[in-house]
């Protein structure tokens, strides 16, 4: 099979057409060997959906954050290719003990959307072979690629809404907020679950008539159970060193607590459980 091999550097339409790795619907298994772009898989508690998950990160993502703490999977050529097979063996190793802590398996990235068939085969084999709890996280900007088979086999999208204001979003990512927002309406008419993901920059994502836009929009969706409001941090700077990249938030500090618990209460003047 002829791999296609995309990266951040390379402009990506959201409504790209969703099969470029075979013409199988993303999201059906296709019972025929599937690869894709992997930079890596963990164990993960925390942020990744509940209890202890097998999180899959992708190579690969059209968006530039700013902020982005994994620069080095911006681009799907700084992956290396793996079958599904040896994704699932290895979750397979795990299985026990994350049912027992109540969690399951994560695609993330990357975004995973830009491999939609290898995510959706991953998903599918996670959920049907393993009996796992699946989760999705994406920024939504590829929404379009992820057909309704791909989004049956999801239990749970965690949906980075990274601005309301259309100018800070684009300056953020360097792309347009509205397929996100589209995105977001398709999984509230499907009724999918979604934790919506908010992360609050000093100077750039803090204003609160912002916070407040993605409040309310993630309100009047009916199916966000969570907000994670994630405060910005550094820790990924050195990975943009080692890129030779120019990580533009070196003087931006890290919100303070007082700051993060203001944004998180205008969350929960919408009604939402924000943490």
């Amino acid at each position: 099979m002829t791999a296609v091999l995309l990266g951040s550097d390379i402009p990506v339409r959201a409504a790209a057409p969703a099969a470029p790795e075979g013409a199988t619907p993303a999201g059906a298994a296709t019972h025929r060997p599937v690869t894709g772009s992997v930079h890596s898989w963990d164990l993960s508690t925390g942020v990744d959906g509940p209890g202890t998950r097998f999180v899959t990160f992708l190579s690969g993502c059209p968006l530039s954050c700013l902020y982005c703490h994994n620069p080095d999977t911006m681009r799907m050529r700084n992956g290396k290719r793996y079958a599904a097979d040896d994704i699932v063996a290895e979750a397979a190793k795990y299985t026990t003990f994350i049912r027992a802590s109540g969690g399951g398996a994560t695609i993330s990235g990357g975004e995973p959307l830009l491999q939609p068939v290898f995510a959706g085969e991953l998903l599918h084999r996670f959920k049907h072979e393993l009996g796992l709890h699946t989760a999705l996280d994406t920024s939504g900007f590829l929404g379009a690629r992820a057909t309704d088979a791909l989004l049956r086999d999801v239990d749970l999208v965690l949906l980075d809404i990274k601005s309301w204001d259309p100018a800070t979003y684009t300056k953020v990512t360097g792309r347009e907020l509205g397929p996100t927002l589209d995105f977001a309406r398709r999984l509230a008419a499907l009724d999918k679950q979604v934790h919506v993901r908010f992360v609050l920059v000093p100077g750039l994502t803090d204003d609160p008539a912002n916070i407040d836009g993605v409040a309310a929009f993630a309100a009047s969706l009916g199916v966000v159970s969570r907000v994670d409001v994630l405060p910005f941090h550094k820790l990924g700077e050195a990975k943009w060193q080692a890129l030779g990249k120019n990580f533009t938030l070196h003087d931006t500090p890290s919100p303070g607590p007082a700051e993060v618990t203001a944004a998180r209460e205008i969350f929960q003047e919408h009604g939402l459980y924000a943490v």
